[in-house]
């Protein structure tokens, strides 16, 4: 009885309505007047082919092709039972029909000029509901293997998604407080700043980025926290562009899904330059069309440059790959200038994973 789960039953309650529907007109046809003796002669009928019909796929057919040592047990048991359910389907349908006479609850409608006949037409009965029932149990488990192999791709996808926001985290608090740690060391006067500008960086990453979304809003304050606080490490000679052009402040993007482009212009660009550094910034939302563009200046060659791709940009790719269905992320490397673009389709946001990260 443990084995009687819910969804092991659903097949066989589908099956026995649909096949119940269709064998109940097919009998009324024949019999337009007997509607009460057809609708209980075929309740009747149906009583027995369920029960028997769902011994044999989910108990009979298992034990048989159940593996043994040498592959001619299987052979003569499947005989043997074979035999067994030809005489259950016939001679067994039989009885249960003169038990339904007898009872008063089966009528008998049609005459027979032999028990063989009768057999026969029990028989007939019988086959086509093993045929019918085995096609909608098939169809039914072919249906939920693939609605479980596509949630177990859901949840190894997700499962992903999860780990590499973990890693873009410590790796994003990582670089911040080495900055701090140089300022620490210098004995700088900004130092202060500089940690209370990552307490409330920390505190929106440990309070808003829990979920699946936040707003552009929230997104645009954290980039702009985390580059005043990339500034109190240069002089002015540091030149920071950042602007944008949304037209929906209150739009969702999964959490800072931009920042690593920013890192990356401050940590693998200005960091490097000698001369004039530089960091322009801009966003533009339209129509549900992200453009990002991050230009840096850069003293790297473009072959240092695809070595050092660090583990913000690779995780990135990734993210967006899981995310949306329309996106595109390009780096170009000029003699002096490093640009990235990140175009993303925001309504292309893989619906069954948002769902997913609802739950």
């Amino acid at each position: 009885m443990k084995n009687l789960t819910r969804d092991k039953l659903r097949p066989y309650v589908w099956a026995s309505i649909v096949f119940f529907i269709l064998t109940f007109i097919h009998t009324l046809s024949s019999y337009p007047t007997r509607f009460f003796a057809v609708l209980f002669n075929n309740l009747w009928h149906m009583a027995y082919v369920i029960v028997l019909n769902f011994i044999l796929f989910e108990y009979t057919v298992p034990f048989v092709l159940r593996r043994r040592r040498y592959i001619i047990y299987n052979i003569l048991l499947g005989i043997l039972l074979a035999w067994l359910y030809l005489m259950l389907y016939s001679y067994g349908s039989y009885v249960w029909r003169s038990f339904g006479i007898q009872l008063h609850i089966y009528t008998a409608l049609g005459t027979f000029k032999s028990l063989g006949d009768l057999l026969e037409n029990q028989m007939a009965y019988s086959v086509g509901s093993v045929v019918f029932f085995g096609i909608i149990r098939h169809v039914y488990n072919y249906v939920r293997l693939k609605q479980a192999q596509q949630q177990l791709r859901i949840e190894k996808q997700a499962a992903e998604l999860n780990y590499l926001r973990s890693q873009t985290n410590p790796h994003f608090l990582f670089n911040t407080l080495n900055n701090i740690y140089s300022l620490a060391r210098d004995k700088s006067d900004i130092a202060p700043e500089s940690i209370l500008r990552l307490s409330k960086i920390l505190r929106f990453m440990l309070y808003e980025t829990g979920g699946a979304f936040i707003s552009v809003e929230q997104e645009l304050k954290i980039v702009s926290d985390y580059v005043a606080l990339e500034k109190l490490r240069y002089d002015e000679s540091l030149r920071v562009n950042f602007n944008y052009d949304v037209e929906d402040m209150k739009q969702s993007l999964p959490p800072l899904l931009l920042i690593p482009l920013v890192e990356n212009a401050f940590k693998h660009g200005v960091s490097e330059t000698r001369g004039n550094p530089f960091v322009d910034i801009h966003l533009s939302i339209r129509n549900r069309q992200l453009m990002f563009v991050v230009k840096n200046s850069t003293e790297v060659t473009r072959e240092e440059r695809m070595i050092k791709e660090n583990i913000g940009l690779a995780n990135l790719r990734r993210q967006l790959e899981l995310l949306y269905t329309d996106y595109d992320l390009s780096v170009q490397h000029g003699n002096s200038v490093f640009t990235a673009v990140l175009k993303i389709n925001l309504a292309s946001y893989v619906e069954n994973k948002m769902h997913h990260s609802r739950r």
